[in-house]
């Protein structure tokens, strides 16, 4: 599975998750905010019946006189006092009007500031699973024209490295190709076929990036030693394969390098070319 893969599942499944803290929370504020009308609607309904009267018996003045009369002439009359309302329950104010309590703004913050980071990480995941949507490493590169490469090969005595590129260009010898019909194919055969190879930058053992040796004439790896001749085919060290390597295309004289697809290198015991060292290694 693939680093892009990898990083796309992980997006899903953020994206998911939240998904699912926003919805069981809007739920929640919903439930809160049904039990909490209700309660209100109970309040007024309470509050309603005590304002009209509903909590006794109201006695009249012309009762109360005619208990006083009875008094004056020695009789007496049971007269039930008049009791006091109880005071109407205070309602409570509404959450909307009072405004945002202090469990709301926590809420609503860590809402906003994981929706605000989950945007930013999906923006950088969609720049990282499609890196040719702005070119450079990652799409079609053009080298240059392959005779000034070439030209430019021989007279400083090492292959041309293009940086945007992370690659060596290496010549490839005419009189191998037969040799590497039997080994190579594909756009990596085409590029030799036109004189050139193109291998990427790291080793192939733990990715460290790998220099040419001058004196050797082969690619010498100074982390763990692995080393490759001037073709990028393993001569030594740890290293399980040849370099890897790019695709080439040349039209109407141009060279062109396709880092889109990173092609496998060649097994332990590929020599097409068989050049050995020239000189002293250096690593």
């Amino acid at each position: 599975m693939g680093s892009s893969t990898v990083v796309l599942i992980a997006v899903v499944v953020v994206l998911f998750l939240a998904g699912l803290f926003v919805f069981t929370t809007s739920a929640r504020r919903d439930r809160a905010s049904a039990v909490a009308k209700a309660r209100q609607e109970a309040r007024d309904e309470a509050a309603s019946h005590v304002s009209h009267g509903e909590s006794g018996p109201v006695v009249t003045g012309r009762e109360v006189e005619r208990a006083a009369n009875l008094s004056r002439r020695g009789e007496s009359l049971v007269i039930v006092a008049p009791g006091g309302a109880p005071p109407a329950p205070r309602a409570p104010m509404d959450p909307e009007a009072l405004g945002v309590t202090r469990r709301q703004f926590f809420n609503r913050s860590i809402v906003g500031f994981f929706t605000l980071g989950l945007t930013g990480f999906g923006a950088a995941s969609i720049g990282f699973l499609w890196p040719t949507l702005s070119g450079g490493f990652g799409a079609k590169i053009k080298a240059g024209k392959l005779d000034e490469i070439l030209g430019e090969i021989r007279s400083k005595r090492e292959p041309f490295y293009l940086a945007e590129a992370r690659t060596w260009i290496a010549p490839y010898p005419s009189d191998a190709v037969g040799k590497a019909s039997k080994a190579y194919n594909g756009a990596v055969l085409d590029g030799m076929k036109e004189g050139v190879v193109a291998l990427y930058q790291k080793c192939v053992h733990l990715g460290c990036r790998v220099p040419y040796c001058k004196s050797a004439q082969w690619f010498e790896c100074p982390c763990h030693g692995s080393k490759y001749n001037r073709v990028g085919e393993k001569k030594g060290g740890p290293a399980p394969r040849g370099l890897d390597r790019w695709g080439v295309e040349v039209s109407g004289g141009v060279l062109s390098i396709d880092t889109s697809k990173l092609i496998q290198g060649p097994p332990i015991g590929t020599n097409t070319t068989g050049q050995e060292a020239e000189g002293p290694h250096c690593a």
